[in-house]
């Protein structure tokens, strides 16, 4: 596994330090006999910048990244040492790997599945530029690659090694250069309405799933994030534009990445460092009502478009579930909602999730009992 690992390393640092040409689609075009020694490839592909220039775009207008303080990102800060991503495992259910940059900054997802390329590819990418473009403080996450691979090889048919890269930032950029205690106390969740149906949570009181991958399904917040009515109002109407898109373009499924840390390690000197890029609000930090937390946020896996067959193929199975009685009957799937109904639970959630003072200057999901004091509910 490690070996497999490095040689995808290798191939995804190949496509950053190595020109490519490419046509003005985007489609790299080898030889005969490339494609030929390409096919027999399993581990090691060879990647190409899908889209070059519009990314580089992105990166140095829209967010402010200077290009070579973003290639730095990929080579060791130790000259003469081996320059490797370093791998952070599988963290996706949907079988994804990841690797960060050596200096932690950018974060580097493998697109497993044909279905999440092809919907990126062709249907949101134009969309999502425009997008960032205009509204440069958007809460989608910054994707500054997209790495793929041209040819057809053995090791993408036998699903050895991926075919296709995103490149992205890193919200969780400044926690390693806490100390091993400070790091633990970081809380990431990855969050989406969790009253749509799960078979592998909601069937046969879950044992449809080991616990290991039900786990994966989704995060609970079990708090609320306090912050000021106009950093509230700041955050909804920023996933309200966000959100638009991706229900323009029928996506779902997609989720809201939450990081918190103690506000105390800002305090002195040594501050937690910043994402890389033009600062925004949310993504450089919110300080909560109380002082005691630092909040980060961005919109991720935004993938995974309704009009997938996977996704007709599971609200098929839904359908089924109702008319054998399985259950009570379900409603659709968070993969299988319509776009526009996805998109009103998911800033419902948020509405829910954030807490700001009301007119009297208590938490707005504070009621006062008229023979007792303050409760919060």
């Amino acid at each position: 596994m490690a070996r497999r690992q490095r040689l995808i390393s290798t191939s995804i640092l190949r496509a950053i330090f190595v020109t490519k040409p490419v046509r003005s689609d985007g489609d790299a075009q080898p030889g005969l006999l490339a494609r030929i020694l390409a096919f027999f490839s399993i581990f090691q592909l060879t990647l190409a910048r899908y889209r070059d220039e519009v990314f580089r775009r992105l990166r140095n207008e829209s967010w402010e990244i200077d290009e070579h303080e973003y290639t730095e990102s990929f080579r060791s800060p130790s000259k003469g040492k081996r320059t490797d991503l370093k791998s952070v495992g599988d963290l996706g259910y949907s079988g994804s790997t990841f690797f960060t940059t050596p200096n932690t900054k950018l974060l580097v997802k493998s697109l497993p599945r044909h279905f999440e390329q092809s919907f990126f590819r062709q249907r949101l990418l134009d969309p999502y530029v425009e997008h960032m473009q205009y509204n440069k403080d958007s809460l989608l996450v910054r994707i500054t690659d997209l790495l793929y691979c041209p040819t057809t090889t053995l090791g993408a048919i036998l699903g050895t090694a991926p075919s296709h890269h995103i490149v992205m930032e890193n919200i969780l950029y400044g926690k390693s250069s806490c100390g091993k205690s400070e790091q633990k106390q970081w809380e990431t969740y990855d969050l989406k309405p969790n009253d749509f149906f799960f078979p592998e949570r909601d069937i046969a009181g879950g044992r449809l799933a080991p616990e290991s991958v039900k786990d994966r399904l989704i995060d609970e917040f079990d708090d609320k994030i306090r912050v000021t009515i106009d950093q509230k109002e700041e955050l909804v109407a920023q996933l309200a534009r966000d959100s638009k898109l991706l229900q323009e373009n029928n996506a779902v499924d997609y989720s809201l990445f939450l990081v918190r840390y103690p506000a105390e390690l800002n305090s002195g000197k040594d501050k937690v460092p910043t994402p890389l890029g033009r600062g925004s609000t949310w993504r450089t930090g919110v300080v909560s009502r109380d002082g005691r937390w630092v909040y980060r946020a961005v919109v991720l896996d935004f993938f995974w478009s309704k009009d997938a067959l996977q996704a007709h193929a599971f609200t098929g199975l839904v359908k089924l579930y109702n008319a054998l009685k399985i259950g009570k009957d379900h409603g659709p799937m968070s993969i299988t909602a319509n776009s526009d109904e996805y998109r009103q639970r998911f800033l419902a959630m948020v509405e829910d999730m954030v807490e700001v003072p009301d007119s009297s200057g208590r938490p707005s999901g504070e009621i006062r009992s008229p023979q007792s004091g303050p409760q919060d509910v």
